[in-house]
């Protein structure tokens, strides 16, 4: 599933390509064909991301899009394809076209509804004037183990399963303590790490959480496999001490750390 610096480039993206423009709008698939009539013809204003949720403004009505794990935008200049396969929206404008295929959520919210949708997240560190005391307040006093914590999209927004193994590892944190047993200065690093981190990967387009002195090769653009401490690296040694990389289900999903880097309390 994307992760919150996608979300965030992507809105950059069709801000860049689609903003003050009146678009046209169709669903070839069908399945947003009500929608997309709705806002055919209509400028789009803006584009905002929170977490793992887009939005597009168009006045009286703005778009929603959650990608979840098969939600896919592509984008490109002049005529567009011809619509193939499963295409739930089509937006043309500005001579360029956008197209999205496979998303958890596509529908049209009015200015309150996106209120109360975005009043359920967690803060975003991506976001400008984020409440962090918000999150530190929610995971100081929780009994849940760090590594559920920080996948709770309603703790805070836009951590996916690569920056909750990376971050912890960074700070130390075995993905099973409590968050109430973390002290509150090492969640105030976590947050700070995750801005600094989420940042790049705006920029970037790629996650990549590994200092220099840690990789294989320290200089030049970073490899793939140099990009991550203990995501994906399940018995690799860990990059910092040697020791095996493990790996286990935590909120459903695949966790990675390294138990002398992060040992549990």
């Amino acid at each position: 599933m994307p992760e919150g610096h996608t979300i965030h480039r992507l809105a950059r993206r069709h801000r860049s390509l689609l903003c003050g423009h009146a678009v046209t709008a169709s669903s070839p698939q069908g399945r947003f064909a009500d929608g997309a009539a709705v806002i055919d013809g209509a400028v789009l204003l803006g584009t905002d991301a929170w977490g793992k949720h887009l939005f597009h403004d168009y006045g009286d009505h703005v778009l929603h899009v959650h990608l979840g794990l098969y939600g896919k935008f592509r984008d490109g200049f002049g005529t567009p394809p011809e619509p193939r396969g499963a295409l739930r929206l089509r937006l043309l404008g500005g001579g360029h076209w956008l197209d999205l295929r496979g998303p958890t959520a596509c529908q049209l919210l009015t200015a309150p509804e996106v209120e109360a949708r975005t009043a359920r997240l967690g803060p975003d560190p991506l976001r400008r004037a984020a409440d962090v005391e918000r999150f530190l307040e929610r995971v100081g006093r929780s009994r849940a183990p760090a590594g559920t914590l920080l996948l709770d999209q309603s703790v805070i927004a836009g951590v996916g399963n690569v920056y909750r193994a990376e971050v912890l590892l960074r700070a130390g944190i075995s993905p099973w303590t409590a968050g109430r047993d973390v002290a509150r200065p090492v969640w105030q690093a976590v947050w700070e790490d995750l801005v600094v981190l989420l940042g790049a990967g705006v920029r970037a387009g790629r996650i990549v959480t590994t200092e220099p002195e840690d990789r294989e090769r320290p200089a030049g653009r970073v490899r793939r496999v140099d990009a991550h401490y203990v995501y994906g690296r399940a018995g690799l040694p860990c990059r910092r001490c040697g020791t095996p990389v493990q790996r286990a289900e935590l909120a459903a999903r695949s966790i990675f750390w390294c138990p002398v880097c992060q040992p549990a309390d």
